[in-house]
């Protein structure tokens, strides 16, 4: 098993940027597939980025390309995500989430989540 927490949340302005952590402990990382999802005030959870267990491939949602960047430390044992050019419709909170057959993608299940953390986008 393996626990997730998040980190690097918070208050920025529009055009602003951010950069998440998320730092597993349990298992080492490398065997999880990694992904972050979004979920905004009354609105579904939104998928928003994936990555493989190496780190070789990744997959984004549109709503976020040429913006957001995904990647990954296995040897930190840290998923980030760096979010660029911040708008208001970014507020969420984020979480990041693990699945152990290895997706990475917007349709699979995750197996562990973490708490999430806020971002707020100030226009």
């Amino acid at each position: 098993q393996v626990q997730l927490v998040e980190s690097g949340g918070g208050l920025v302005q529009a055009g602003g940027s951010l950069r998440l952590s998320c730092a597993a402990s349990g298992r080492t990382l490398s065997t999880y597939g990694m992904v972050w999802f979004r979920q905004a005030p009354r609105k579904e959870r939104e998928f928003v980025a994936g990555i493989s267990r190496t780190g070789g491939t990744t997959n984004s949602a549109d709503s976020v390309k040429g913006r957001f960047t995904i990647s990954r430390d296995n040897a930190k044992n840290t998923v980030y995500l760096q979010m660029n050019s911040l708008k208001p419709e970014d507020t969420a909170v984020y979480y990041c989430a693990a699945s152990v057959s290895g997706y990475y993608s917007k349709y699979s299940r995750y197996d562990y989540w973490g708490q999430g953390t806020q971002v707020t986008v100030a226009s």
